[in-house]
């Protein structure tokens, strides 16, 4: 058990260290041939923010761990939105952005919805076609993203700030070496961290459903976690509500999108009926708490916290 749990922990060190170092890399690259550091941070960075998670749905759904793979997902979103925005609002109200409401909001529940009815009338299987038609909506939103906030130099200006895209070195050979170094964290990131989550949901004897849903979906929500309360403690949370659904809205379109085109994921039924339907269930949530006065109160978060409680005390007993 002991030897699980540091698997668990090294993985997941080695997994987070190879997505910073992959985004160094790709965005100094990108930044030297003049991309803008918006487009740079809303690909590369998203990217290598969320490849601890696509690499751990990879590893889960090519060793036959599917219900890994999806919990994962969908534990992760709803960690995002019950634990982490909870936390946040609850060290400090968060003010809600016109945009969050107008359409971070609709993405995040849309994508849901849409992950929702695609395993609901596929037999409970996102094959290689839905992997590309995720990976199709994910790329109009993201060009959608840029335009609009290229036209709004303000927002522009805040959206860079906020980004927190790598400055570009002067040596290429420094930023391949970046480049292949995470790569290698990630590939062996994952092997611990899934192997180590296997090993433990045999030793325990819980589900694999289980380990994905807790484990592995609080470990990958633990850089958002952190940044949440560094920037609640600094009073910088303006743009924390539509981070995290950004966030979740990458976890459904592009992580399970790339990693179905890769090998078909088979869902559970208990997953559909109630982890997707809790995750379903919270975005619907925040929307109210999100409309009035316009700001996320710490009653909001208390309510986020409890609902975050209440669910993972149900799939644990």
């Amino acid at each position: 058990m002991l030897l699980n749990i540091v698997m668990l922990i090294v993985g997941l060190f080695v997994l987070i260290l190879g997505g910073d170092f992959l985004v160094r890399g790709a965005s100094s690259i990108a930044l030297r041939a003049h991309i803008s550091p918006l487009v740079v941070g809303l690909t590369i960075v998203a990217f290598g923010t969320s490849a601890p998670e696509l690499l751990i749905s990879i590893k889960a759904a090519l060793d036959g761990s599917p219900d890994m793979a999806m919990g994962n997902v969908v534990g992760s979103n709803i960690c995002n939105l019950a634990l982490v925005l909870g936390i946040t609002a609850l060290i400090g109200p968060i003010n809600v952005q016109s945009d969050s409401i107008k359409i971070d909001w609709p993405v995040t529940m849309g994508s849901s919805l849409l992950l929702y009815f695609v395993v609901k009338e596929k037999e409970a299987v996102i094959d290689t076609f839905e992997g590309i038609v995720f990976l199709f909506f994910i790329i109009v939103y993201t060009v959608y993203i840029i335009r609009k906030s290229r036209k709004e130099t303000k927002a522009l200006r805040a959206a860079e700030e906020t980004l927190d895209v790598p400055e570009p070195s002067n040596n290429l050979i420094k930023d391949l070496i970046y480049i292949a170094g995470g790569c290698t964290g990630l590939y062996f990131g994952a092997e611990w961290f899934v192997g180590g989550a296997q090993e433990m949901a045999s030793f325990l004897g819980v589900s694999e459903r289980v380990i994905g849903i807790t484990v592995l979906a609080l470990g990958t929500s633990l850089p958002e976690l952190v940044t949440a309360i560094v920037a609640s403690i600094k009073k910088e949370t303006d743009l924390a509500l539509g981070n995290l659904m950004g966030s979740n809205i990458f976890n459904i379109l592009s992580i399970l999108g790339i990693t179905s085109i890769i090998q078909d994921i088979h869902v559970s039924e208990i997953i559909i009926h109630q982890d997707m339907t809790v995750m379903l269930g919270i975005t619907l949530l925040i929307l109210p708490l999100m409309l009035y006065k316009r700001r996320m109160s710490r009653f909001a978060g208390v309510v986020l916290l409890m609902t975050y409680v209440i669910y993972t005390y149900t799939v644990i007993s």
